[in-house]
């Protein structure tokens, strides 16, 4: 039984397709964010000649701190594109500006 309506019977009330639609566009944002915190903070920290098969301290330091400055960089955007939506659809425009 899924929840998704892969196989098996379906669930009483049968399958929210709703549900089911966001669930799949959350994992698709939060594995897009992953992929570039990856990308990112791996060409930044980690020499691409190995030379370990752990991570040496300075490159674990480096990628604690890419991933936070990711983050927080992340949230700053987030709060000005809202706070730019806000203040624009105030004033009924349909464009703003960062």
């Amino acid at each position: 039984m899924s929840f998704l309506g892969r196989g098996g019977p379906s669930p009483v009330g049968g399958v929210n397709h709703e549900r089911v639609e966001m669930a799949i566009n959350e994992i698709d944002m939060v594995s897009d964010v992953f992929n570039r915190i990856v990308s990112s903070c791996h060409s930044k920290c980690i020499s691409p000649r190995y030379a370990e098969g752990d991570l040496n301290k300075g490159e674990s330091v480096c990628i604690d701190r890419c991933v936070a400055k990711f983050f927080e960089v992340n949230k700053k955007v987030g709060e000005k594109m809202q706070s730019a939506g806000a203040s624009a659809q105030a004033t009924g425009s349909t464009s703003f500006s960062l």
